[in-house]
């Protein structure tokens, strides 16, 4: 482990590299619906503009607009506090977790601490080098939890790329004690069947479960092997974390799942799921999962059970992750159509395809089915240079019935938006930076945005971590909300 150093990681995924280069353009303007490719991983982040941008003094957009290269936009309700320009001179920003002061913001090659006590000037506490695409984090007391999904030659943090067709290649959780902010010590590794892509932390009594996803086997891949119909169950012991290790593999598609394209063109194949996101307080969790997306029973964590299952093969390519509302009877899924990579907030993509799918929870217990209500996507048409697709985001805890959410748009920005009539969702509020490239396609914008005691945290691929604060009375009661912690996909009882 080294502090305050940057390496570029190499990422597995066919979809990185068709992103990197500029294929996933050409795919979806030639195919309908796309070919996903999860998360975009190895394509060039934003031509060289890694500085972050001038956060003053911001505009609101004129309909059907498209801001200027870099420009700073934002709806009156929105104020942007503060960015940390990201000094990861080469590697993409990824998720966020919250503890205390303290936000986790992972990245391609390692992790970064801030302290986020003074939300208009946070500061760096640390930065760790750890190669090992997507870092996707989630912090439970003194540890955090790091997912490696690009293969490495061994599980320490000086390994270097090596190929998935090698049996001594590793992928898998890596396990640091964070007592100590300034210098996390790296504690433990456990490897995982493909990786892990996403991790979700389940907690418990004595000890802490994560539901690991990962996805793509291959026949070439010897800890990869088709088929991989399921998720890995990875217990750790609050006593002794040492003693991580894998305990089970449940099932989720006995059927193989969604058989993907020529059956379903446009669609995935599932082989495993990319993100789950857990309710423990009604011991459920809600799958997002290639072709498909499930809801299941975890009143035993080390046994979760499919309850109802549902696929869309009209508009969605790739099931990305998963929101519970407050009330627990709806999800929000999203579709990461060209997976991160492509320019799919334009007019042509039109507002059905890489968007949030709102279904309803209906019945009771073992009867509970997921009832398909509407489509939300962002109404600001993005340039044809800024990958931009639904991606993470949380609920703001509003309470009162009311369903409102935050949520990532990578260049499309950060969208705040109103759901509590499922059929008709609506954008209320709004943060954007222009394109980063105007001639070609760029990556950038923001891969997490998340609300956290009375604050939006945006972790943007290359500007770095944005602070918003939002004020408007539809949200004003989410700022009375405090917590200790907030790993999004451990999603909280807020009220």
């Amino acid at each position: 482990m080294t502090l305050l150093h940057t390496v570029r990681v190499r990422h597995r995924s066919l979809g990185a590299a068709l992103a990197a280069a500029g294929l996933l353009t050409t795919l979806l303007a030639a195919a309908g619906p796309a070919a996903a490719s999860p998360d975009p991983g190895d394509a060039s982040p934003g031509a060289g503009v890694r500085h972050g941008a001038d956060l003053a003094p911001g505009r609101e957009l004129a309909p059907g607009e498209i801001p200027g290269q870099d420009e700073v936009v934002h709806s009156a309700n929105v104020k942007p506090l503060a960015n940390i320009p990201d000094a990861n001179l080469k590697g993409v920003n990824s998720d966020l977790a919250f503890q205390g002061d303290y936000a986790y913001a992972g990245n391609y090659d390692g992790f970064t601490i801030y302290d986020i006590a003074d939300s208009k000037s946070p500061k760096i506490v640390t930065q760790v080098l750890c190669p090992g695409g997507q870092n996707d984090v989630s912090v439970s007391g003194d540890l955090l939890f790091l997912s490696t999904d690009s293969s490495r030659s061994d599980d320490s943090c000086n390994s270097v790329s090596q190929p998935a067709t090698e049996k001594s290649s590793w992928e898998g959780i890596k396990i640091f004690d964070i007592k100590d902010k300034k210098n996390p010590r790296y504690i433990k590794s456990v490897e995982t069947a493909c990786g892990s892509h996403t991790h979700t932390l389940v907690p418990g009594g004595r000890d802490i479960y994560l539901y690991v996803s990962s996805y793509s086997p291959s026949e070439a891949f010897p800890d990869c092997q088709p088929p991989h119909d399921g998720i890995s169950v990875v217990k750790v012991p609050k006593k002794d974390p040492t003693k991580a290790a894998v305990v089970g593999f449940p099932v989720l598609f006995p059927d193989g799942g969604n058989p993907g394209a020529p059956t379903n063109p446009g669609v995935s194949k599932t082989t495993g799921c990319h993100d789950i996101t857990v309710l423990p307080s009604e011991d459920l969790a809600a799958g997002a999962c290639m072709g498909d997306g499930i809801l299941f029973d975890i009143s035993e964590p080390e046994h979760p059970r499919v309850i109802d299952r549902v696929q869309d093969n009209v508009n969605f390519a790739f099931w990305h992750s998963a929101t519970f509302n407050e009330s627990a009877d709806k999800v929000v899924f999203t579709d990461e159509l060209g997976g991160g990579g492509a320019a799919t907030c334009n007019e042509a993509t039109g507002p059905h395809r890489g968007a949030d799918g709102i279904y309803d929870i209906t019945g009771r217990g073992d009867q509970r089915k997921l009832v398909f209500r509407s489509y939300f996507k962002i109404p600001r048409h993005q340039a044809d240079t800024e990958n931009c697709v639904a991606h993470n985001g949380s609920l703001v805890p509003v309470g009162d019935g009311r369903d409102i959410m935050v949520q990532a748009w990578y260049q499309g920005g950060v969208s705040v938006w109103d759901f509590t009539d499922s059929a008709r969702p609506r954008e209320i509020g709004y943060f954007e930076r222009g394109p980063l490239t105007t001639d070609r396609l760029g990556l950038g914008g923001s891969w997490s945005a998340y609300y956290y005691n009375g604050h939006i945290y945006s972790n943007d691929i290359v500007k770095g971590l944005d602070v918003l604060r939002l004020d408007d009375r539809r949200t004003d009661s989410a700022k009375r909300v405090r917590m200790d912690r907030l790993n999004v996909q451990s999603q909280p009882e807020y009220h």
